[in-house]
């Protein structure tokens, strides 16, 4: 029956790629990670309002939804939209489930239902749900509303049991952590302690390949700032990627050179953000000193000057996400997370300008020859930038193919042609606003030439190709 079971998923999930970097079909196509922080949905959400959700983030070329199966907020304690919560006695050995799954029945409609209905309803919308079994609060004594309810134990039980329930779920990857290191420092308990949870979450790791075989994609969602799974468990067997989340803290958090920190290890892993600074978020609401007018909210800009810097140093695909939406803002239901937050219904959040502009980052880079990309900053002749302000990431074909250029500013850059194949170039813009892309005038030589972009918009993409290749425009397929 196991065997079975390993049989039945083997098709669907994602892999890692030949070459180690990028992510791909299990029919060898290019999978690009463009996933979609939506922590609270399983908790907040119902039914009908999960459907709605769904067919917006699907209609904006989503193809991971990253959710959280015991929620932060309260969401052992706190009942869903329809009075369930997810275990018996606090006990993650025991989900709390009834006979039956009729939505119109309070008492056959649990909470695991409502789960399985959500899963299936991404599913028919062809995308993958990265399912945290937990949110860490329940694993680490650092902060969160808790309560710790895991050991090494209870955490392979309970990661089987999930295996067991979704092994015929296609659309399942699997996210570990929830927030949280793997090796901490914590005073919650009183006294200042150093803590490693590497067993634990071996052992739910452990579970889920107990049911699931190596076919199970397994990563690692970790706390915030500079920090990477790469740090602490990147020689994990159970770790297919590593992860990082660049975060909230501050609009100077470099996450190119995160990527490029990474991708640098033995043995070859996957990387990407996974939680990079949130739409419409406070920059760095925590300590009691933000204010709108020194602070103030992370902007659609921020989100595409970090997010495209990432992904052009070497990342596999990125999470967006925006901060109305991972909490699903309803007043009516629930405050608002902190100080600061402005308050935008999740129904409007969901249309936010950042939120429809990560497709055209995906389209441009399934637009080109994908497994043979790499960074190279030496396509740029011109100073790079120093900080986040200015600084240029630059990626191409391994075979001269194309290049890509990301510029956070509207400034002319001059770039080495040698590095490009061909005598002939083809030259566009990619306006990461809109997804278009304007010809600009064509390129000859192997020599260093200046480029200038379009006068409108503060930042851009350049497109360089051999012309020989005769590629569509960028963005397109």
């Amino acid at each position: 029956m196991l065997m079975l079971l390993v049989l039945c998923t083997a098709k669907a999930q994602i892999k890692v790629s030949d070459n180690a970097r990028f992510l791909a079909t299990h029919d060898g196509k290019p999978f690009f990670w463009l996933g979609d922080t939506d922590w609270e949905l399983f908790h907040r959400l119902t039914r009908e309002e999960a459907e709605e959700f769904i067919a917006i983030r699907s209609e904006q070329g989503y193809n991971v939804l990253q959710v959280v199966a015991l929620a932060e907020f309260n969401g052992i304690r706190q009942p869903n939209r329809y009075g369930d919560v997810p275990l018996n006695n606090e006990d993650p050995t025991q989900l709390l489930e009834t006979p039956g799954t009729d939505p119109k029945s309070a008492y056959e409609y649990d909470y695991w239902d409502h789960v399985d209905f959500v899963i299936r309803a991404a599913a028919a919308k062809g995308m993958y749900i990265g399912l945290l079994p937990t949110w860490g609060d329940k694993v680490t004594p650092m902060w969160g509303d808790g309560p710790k309810i895991f050991n090494e134990k209870n955490a392979e039980v309970y990661g089987a049991m999930l295996a067991k329930r979704y092994a015929k779920d296609w659309n399942i990857l699997w996210i570990l952590g929830g927030d949280r290191p793997a090796v901490y420092t914590s005073e919650r308990e009183g006294t200042r302690k150093n803590y490693d949870d590497r067993s634990l979450w071996k052992a739910m790791a452990k579970g889920i390949e107990s049911v699931l075989g190596k076919q199970a994609f397994i990563t690692y969602h970790p706390a915030g700032g500079s920090f990477s799974t790469s740090q602490q468990i990147h020689d994990a067997a159970w770790l297919d990627m590593n992860a990082f989340q660049s975060g909230h803290g501050s609009r100077e958090a470099e996450a190119w050179d995160y990527v490029t920190r990474d991708l640098a290890l033995t043995p070859t892993k996957p990387t990407l953000d996974m939680e990079p600074c949130y739409e419409d978020h406070p920059v760095n609401p925590w300590d009691g000193k933000w204010t709108r007018a020194s602070r103030g909210y992370f902007t659609a800009y921020d989100v595409r000057a970090r997010i495209y810097r990432g992904v052009f140093a070497g990342a596999c695909g990125v999470t967006y996400g925006h901060h109305q939406i991972w909490q699903f803002m309803n007043t009516a239901l629930n405050p608002p997370i902190n100080p600061g937050d402005t308050i935008i219904p999740w129904q409007k959040a969901a249309r936010a300008a950042g939120a429809s502009e990560m497709l055209y980052l995906k389209d441009l880079m399934l637009s080109r020859p994908y497994f043979s990309r790499i960074p190279d900053q030496t396509l740029i002749a011109s100073a790079t930038g120093t900080n986040y302000v200015d600084k240029i990431i630059a990626t191409r074909d391994s075979n001269g193919a194309y290049a890509f250029v990301y510029l956070p500013q509207n400034k002319t850059v001059k770039i080495n042609l040698g590095k490009i194949g061909g005598t002939s170039k083809t030259v566009w813009w990619f306006d990461p606003r809109t997804g278009k892309a304007v010809a600009a005038k064509p390129a000859k030589g192997n020599n260093t030439q200046s480029f200038t972009p379009p006068h409108d918009g503060k930042d851009w993409v350049l497109v360089i190709d051999d012309a020989s290749k005769k590629f569509p425009a960028p963005g397109t397929h």
